[in-house]
């Protein structure tokens, strides 16, 4: 395991926190919590080998929450020392003091053991940020003129984004905790033209919690894109119609996250979302009774998984993390929770659910890596899932999406859509996307691979909250075969 770095612990960290809890008991808080953070970000993108974007960001600052006569109340500031810390937590229950006159719901936090001078770091090799950008363009750059190399490929966009956030965290019931992890997404699309047309291949490698040897994990794919590419510009287009489907996880990933993991967010659940973000299907009185998916579906929030993008040791309200189960056997038996929506609904404490993404914002419910389990043992591959179906289509790679508030009524497209005839894969196939509703599609749901299929995916930009935030999530999920589902053409629905 990594340390954390010597100049993040070198910063007034314990003078600041001991600071602003002080003024804040003095003020007569019932809970009062600290934490600052740092949040380094780079984004590189380069456009036939040409650089585009090269942007650095670098946010330092500090947050004091408060609860004061049952209300919220929440301040941050910039200035690191004692006196602004005292300052910031003094606004906290002025804010808190304010809103009280229109708070309808009494704030209470679920329990937590303490946790004392804790730390964590995530698990990770290179520190992207130790690697020089000219390395980094270099390489980038090069993997942008091999593929032009290939008179098949019209041109390359290959990008590179990389996030290390350091959080130190305390409060008033005496848990502290420090932490640091390092995210990297590194991507590349081709693209190519036939016949007036044009089309995309992109890597399906997804963002991972890792560092920069990851890189290599990318660069891996690139030699296949140019005949991936040729080979989706020359397929036919689909015939609509109902086929069974192996999903890979690079694609089903993202069916997860839409349709079960914002479905499963309880404050999502009760509405406290519904202004923007939407509700969900999967209402408070739907648990432990909904048909969510076939018996073999099993469903966990994890915030522990190795490289996750929501793998943390604690969590910003100072919970440690772990697994939970939201599907068992198929039927809905769980939700993702923080400290306030465990006590509101008489859950016995938080699931570490609560995320806040900068020192200027205050920490939402947010989403574990929720996670479809393989099979038990050594389960099918994903050539064995293929080979059971006679009729039907693998897909490959996420693209677009669409789902309603409810999570409800969805459709998904790919990167690469595959015909299957009598077990085999039989070239690919264009324009298609899938359709279902949730409970539809997961209850079509007859057989899942073994570990051998699995693997973690996810995104850096789960957004949510008013103002908005976006957070870091991973989905892992095996290959599946779903029977029966409905497949469209995409150019036909548009008319074309």
């Amino acid at each position: 395991m990594r340390e954390i770095d010597s100049d993040f612990l070198a910063l007034p960290l314990r003078e600041l926190a001991d600071a602003a809890l002080q003024r804040a008991r003095e003020l007569g808080v019932e809970h009062v919590d600290f934490r600052l953070e740092r949040v380094r970000g780079q984004r590189l993108r380069l456009a036939d080998g040409a650089v585009e974007t090269a942007a650095d960001s670098d946010t330092l600052g500090f947050a004091v929450r408060v609860i004061k006569d049952g209300t919220w109340g929440f301040a941050a500031g910039f200035d690191l020392t004692p006196s602004s810390a005292a300052g910031v937590a003094a606004q906290a229950v002025g804010v808190a003091r304010a809103a009280a006159a229109i708070n309808r719901e009494r704030i209470e936090l679920a329990p937590e053991p303490v946790h004392a001078d804790a730390a964590w770091v995530s698990s990770y090799g290179t520190d992207p940020f130790e690697v020089p950008v000219p390395a980094k363009t270099e390489r980038l750059a090069r993997w942008c003129a091999e593929l032009l190399a290939d008179e098949r490929v019209d041109h390359v966009d290959a990008s590179l984004l990389q996030v290390k956030e350091q959080k130190f965290y305390a409060d008033s019931a005496g848990t502290v905790t420090t932490q640091q992890r390092v995210r990297l997404h590194p991507q590349v699309t081709v693209v190519g033209t036939r016949d007036g047309g044009f089309d995309t291949m992109r890597t399906v490698s997804p963002p991972a919690g890792r560092g920069h040897e990851y890189l290599d994990v990318v660069e891996a794919e690139l030699p296949e894109l140019p005949e991936l590419l040729a080979e989706k510009l020359a397929a036919p287009s689909v015939e609509p119609g109902r086929y069974d489907l192996v999903i890979d996880p690079t694609n089903l990933w993202l069916t997860i996250h839409e349709s079960i993991g914002h479905a499963t967010e309880l404050d999502r659940a009760l509405g406290y979302e519904a202004a923007y973000a939407g509700t969900s299907f999967a209402t408070l009185d739907k648990l432990n009774t909904l048909q969510y998916g076939s018996p073999i579906m099993n469903v966990t929030g994890d915030r522990t998984a190795e490289h996750g993008l929501a793998t943390i040791g604690y969590d910003d309200e100072g919970v440690a993390t772990g697994t939970f189960d939201l599907i068992k056997d198929g039927v809905l038996v769980g939700y993702q929770l923080d400290r306030r929506m465990a006590r509101l609904q008489g859950f016995e404490r938080s699931n570490g659910c609560a995320f806040a993404d900068s020192p200027a914002t205050m920490p939402l419910q947010r989403m574990a890596n929720v996670s479809l389990r393989p099979a038990p043992g050594e389960g099918p591959s994903t050539d064995d899932l293929i080979g059971g179906v006679e009729r039907g289509i693998y897909i490959v790679g996420d693209r677009s999406w669409s789902i309603d508030m409810q999570r409800y009524n969805f459709q998904f497209t790919g990167q690469r859509f595959y015909r299957i005839e009598g077990g085999r894969l039989a070239g690919q196939l264009r324009d298609a996307a899938y359709q279902a509703t949730t409970t539809d599609f997961w209850n079509s749901m007859r057989a899942v691979g073994g570990s051998g299929t699995y693997l973690l995916a996810g995104a850096f930009n789960c957004g949510k909250g008013q103002p908005g935030q976006v957070a870091p999530v991973s989905h892992g999920c095996p290959s599946a075969l779903f029977e029966g589902v409905r497949i469209l053409n995409t150019v036909q629905e548009a008319g074309s």
